[in-house]
C-alpha cells in the first residue's frame, strides 16, 4: 500500500531545500568536540573511582554512583557514535582514533560497528532491507503465516525482559565480542583489538582493585548504559504513527521524518543523551554533530515538516507495539493479531 495518504505532509517537501538547510548545521567545531570529549569522559572516570571507594564502606553506596556514570557512558557512546559518522571532528584521522578510544570505553568495536550502522542509516523503515543494525520486527502477514516456534521465538525477543534484560547481556558478551563472517579484515581486527584493550584494562584495574570489585563496579555501568541506550534506539523507531514502506515506495526524506521520532527528553535527559532526541534530524543528515542537532530544530519547523514528537510518558506505549500491520499502516500488538488468527481459525 502506498504511503502518500498516511503522510502527506511530507509529499510537498523539497528535499534539495532540506539538505541545503541542515549542511549549515554540519561543520564540527573543533573546540565544542573537545569539551564534549572533557565533560564526558573525566567525570565518567572520576565517577568509576568513587564507585570503587564508596564500595570499600558500604555497597549499597555505589549504585547511585553507577548509575550517574552509565549516563556519562551514554554520553561517551553519542561521541563514539558521531564519530563513526564523521561527524565529531572534521578531521577523518581524529574520528578513527577518538571512535576507538570511546567504543573502548563502551566495550564497542568501533569499526565493525560503524559498517552495521551504516547500514541502518541507508536501509531504515524499508520493509524489505530489514536485519542491519535495528530491532527485530515482522508485518502481521508474516506472523499469522509463521509456525508455532518461529511465533514463540519472536514473541520471546519482543518480550520487554528479554528485550531490555536479556539483551545488554547478548550485545556485551556475544554481538560485540564475536565476529560475523561477513566481516572484512578491518572490521575483524575491530573487534580483536577491543576486545584485548578491554581484556587489558581489565586485568590492570583488577589487580589494582581486586577482580570482584572490579566487575561489579564495570558491569553495573556496563548494564544499566546499554540498557538505557537500548531503550533510546528501541523507541526512536516504534512509536505511534511511524512510517515503514516497500522498497518501491519507500522515501529517504519520509523514512527520516516520520520512520524516526522527536524524543522530546528532560534538558538533563537530553544533556546525557548528546541530543539523539532528535532522531529525524539526525537521519535527515547524519553529518551533523550531536550538539548541533538542537539548532536545526527551528529549521525544519519553518520547512513545515511533520516531526513524530513524543514524550517520556507516551513512549511508553511502545512498548505495545509488535508488528506492523501493512494494511492499515501502523504498528499493532499481539492482542490485535491473536483476534485476527482466532477469526481465521473459525471462518
Amino acid at each position: 500500500m502506498a504511503q502518500t495518504d498516511t503522510h502527506p505532509a511530507t509529499e510537498s517537501v523539497d528535499p534539495r531545500l532540506i539538505q541545503k538547510t541542515l549542511s549549515t548545521f554540519q561543520k564540527p567545531e573543533s573546540l565544542k568536540s573537545v569539551w564534549q570529549l572533557i565533560n564526558s569522559i573525566v567525570p565518567f572516570v572520576l565517577l568509576w573511582f568513587v564507585a570503587y571507594e564508596l564500595l570499600q564502606v558500604s555497597i549499597w553506596l555505589v549504585f547511585p554512583v553507577t548509575v550517574l556514570a552509565a549516563g556519562f557512558m551514554i554520553r561517551i557512546f553519542i561521541i563514539f557514535h558521531d564519530c563513526g559518522h564523521g561527524s565529531f571532528f572534521r578531521s577523518k584521522k581524529a574520528n578513527d582514533v577518538w571512535g576507538v578510544i570511546t567504543g573502548i570505553l563502551t566495550f564497542t568495536p568501533y569499526h565493525y560497528w560503524r559498517a552495521s550502522h551504516a547500514k541502518h542509516h541507508a536501509t531504515s523503515a524499508n520493509l524489505d532491507k530489514r536485519g542491519h543494525g535495528d530491532v527485530w520486527m515482522m508485518t502481521v502477514d508474516e506472523y499469522m503465516n509463521a509456525s508455532r516456534l518461529e511465533r514463540l521465538q519472536y514473541r520471546l525477543y519482543r518480550n520487554p525482559l528479554v528485550m531490555f534484560v536479556l539483551g545488554p547481556l547478548f550485545i556485551l558478551l556475544i554481538t560485540h565480542r564475536f565476529v560475523r563472517r561477513s566481516a572484512n579484515r578491518s572490521q575483524k581486527m575491530s573487534v580483536y583489538w577491543t576486545n584485548l584493550a578491554i581484556l587489558g584494562i581489565g586485568v590492570g584495574l583488577s589487580l589494582l582493585m581486586g577482580f570482584w570489585n572490579y566487575l561489579l563496579i564495570q558491569f553495573s555501568i556496563l548494564f544499566m548504559g546499554v540498557m538505557a541506550g537500548i531503550w533510546l534506539f528501541y523507541v526512536q523507531h516504534q512509536f505511534e504513527d511511524v512510517y515503514w514502506a516497500r522498497e518501491g515506495e519507500w522515501d529517504f526524506v519520509t523514512a527520516s521524518l516520520d520512520g524516526g521520532s522527536f524524543y522530546k527528553l528532560p534538558a538533563v535527559l537530553r544533556w546525557f543523551t548528546g541530543s539523539i532526541g532528535y532522531h529525524h534530524i539526525h537521519h535527515l543528515n547524519s553529518r551533523i554533530p550531536n550538539y548541533n542537532l538542537p539548532h536545526c530544530q527551528r529549521a525544519i519547523e519553518d520547512l513545515n515538516q511533520p516531526t513524530k514528537s513524543i514524550g517520556l510518558w507516551k513512549s511508553l506505549k511502545a512498548l505495545g507495539y509488535r508488528l506492523w500491520d501493512e494494511e492499515k499502516q501502523t504498528l499493532v500488538g499481539f492482542g490485535e493479531v491473536n483476534r485476527r488468527i482466532r477469526r481465521k481459525a473459525a471462518a
